[in-house]
């Protein structure tokens, strides 16, 4: 996985509460084996319409959020199904943090595990954040180490992260990644085993 240390970007807005992962990614997309290529499929039922163009009035849509890599949501973001193909549609889409006052549980940890970064914010700041976001040009920056976020109006705010995760995202590692940190160890308890 990619690092993230210090990110800034474009922030999309999807102002919907309950946003659950069959509409992050539906379930007829499921069938794939590998973590890529999910990103095609993020919101289908949103982003399309029934004959397979855009949907024009679908906020990631819009010509504001194309490139966005900053998601900005409303309450309870990835309720539903723990499937941990949502993080993967998003990663693949091009998001590298979500932004929301609250998330279901097992997704937020699946973002942590998949290279995302999930902020809790509270409502009041993600709004502030949603309406600084329509402002041409605006970017934002997530600042994982200070635990920080800023947008180009000025407007910043801290947040809270599991000293853990925040360590696995700095130095981009999954628990594979940990795991193998602890490669001499491994095989010097497998010979001992073996002897």
């Amino acid at each position: 996985m990619e690092p993230i240390i210090v990110h800034t970007g474009k922030p999309a807005v999807l102002n919907r509460v309950n946003v659950d992962t069959d509409q992050i990614i539906p379930k007829q997309f499921l069938k794939r084996v590998e973590r890529t290529g999910f990103g095609q499929y993020l919101f289908f039922d949103w982003r399309f319409n029934a004959d397979g163009t855009d949907n024009e009035d679908f906020e990631l849509n819009k010509p504001e959020a194309k490139g966005a890599s900053i998601l900005i949501a409303d309450h309870n973001f990835g309720c539903g199904s723990s499937r941990e193909h949502a993080p993967w549609a998003l990663q693949d889409y091009g998001f590298k943090v979500i932004i929301s006052p609250s998330f279901a549980d097992i997704f937020y940890n699946n973002c942590f595990k998949n290279g995302i970064l999930p902020i809790r914010l509270p409502e009041e700041t993600v709004y502030t954040l949603m309406e600084n976001s329509k402002a041409e040009q605006n970017e934002i920056t997530v600042d994982l180490k200070n635990q920080t976020v800023k947008d180009q109006s000025g407007y910043e705010t801290s947040f809270e992260v599991d000293s853990y995760w925040k360590e696995m995202l700095l130095k981009g590692w999954d628990e594979i990644s940990l795991t193998l940190q602890y490669g001499e160890d491994i095989s010097a308890y497998e010979e001992k085993v073996q002897a």
